[in-house]
């Protein structure tokens, strides 16, 4: 395990505790764990299923729709073709949309964090209009997953809205909002939780998790996601680490609240290709 990020883990740390739109567990929301998945079974639809409800027991979609960067993000997630190779359209709106996304989470304390830590490292642009259209090309310009295909992916569409390839393979869908929305039109059915290496059951409670789930006929062995984060929390984070990084993947461990964290960003090229946390451990066990 890679040592500690103390930089990255204090400024992250910041952001959690600046994070006003998070959604508390217990009260905003509640989740199921239910049943421990099995994860030797690989991507076959009919892998034993541990868990018979939803992981989201309820969610207070009042609160998400009154704030404004989870509204405009809901937005977004109807903009995409999931399918890989299928070439994506982007209309008018949709460009609207996608500012007007960018717009609601440049206004909040955590991406202004964000921005002055990046600003310090000369990798951000000071002007905000100037920050947001590095955003914008970093999360929402389009390329080809594979060499010589047309556009049909971006980074926003895999990390929070998800893919699948050939229809066998989900790739990305990191977002809670995301699945909570798949699992309520039953398009998302939430197999268990996964655990680390003799590590206890996660805490319903727990703002990170590894679960196994199947969408659109495949199966996501493992897949690990924030819960109830607000989406300017998750877009700061991948940003930063993002901007920072040198290689193609980048591992870092962070330390965020009582979780031990390895944050991995892999790049497309000037775009980002995946990013999602993976658990290393909470402090709880």
């Amino acid at each position: 395990r890679r040592a500690l990020n103390h930089e990255l883990s204090k400024l992250f740390s910041d952001m959690w505790d600046m994070d006003v739109n998070r959604l508390v567990p217990g009260k905003d929301y509640t989740i199921d764990l239910q049943g421990k998945a099995d994860v030797t079974q690989q991507g076959d639809s009919a892998v034993q299923d541990s868990a018979a409800r939803h992981l989201f027991h309820n969610v207070n979609e009042e609160r998400l729709k009154s704030i404004k960067t989870f509204a405009t993000f809901i937005s977004l997630l109807d903009n995409y073709e999931t399918s890989t190779g299928m070439a994506e359209v982007v209309t008018p709106e949709e460009i609207v949309e996608n500012n007007c996304f960018l717009d609601a989470i440049l206004a909040t304390e955590v991406m202004k964090l964000a921005h002055e830590y990046l600003l310090k490292k000369n990798l951000a642009k000071p002007n905000l209009a100037d920050f947001k259209y590095q955003l914008y090309d970093i999360w929402f310009q389009l390329y080809a997953r594979k060499e010589g295909d047309r556009p049909d992916s971006c980074g926003f569409e895999h990390v929070f809205v998800g893919e699948t390839r050939r229809g066998k393979q989900i790739l990305g869908l990191h977002n809670w909002v995301q699945f909570y929305l798949q699992e309520k039109r039953n398009q998302i059915d939430y197999k268990g939780y996964v655990t680390q290496k003799n590590k206890t059951r996660p805490h319903k409670d727990d703002q990170v998790l590894s679960i196994q789930f199947s969408w659109k006929g495949s199966v996501k062995p493992i897949g690990s996601t924030f819960i109830g984060v607000s989406p300017e929390f998750e877009f700061a984070l991948y940003t930063v680490i993002f901007l920072l990084a040198e290689e193609r993947v980048t591992r870092e461990t962070v330390k965020i609240e009582e979780y031990e964290l390895q944050m991995v960003v892999c790049r497309h090229g000037h775009h980002i290709g995946t990013a999602y946390p993976v658990l290393l451990s909470t402090s709880s066990e």
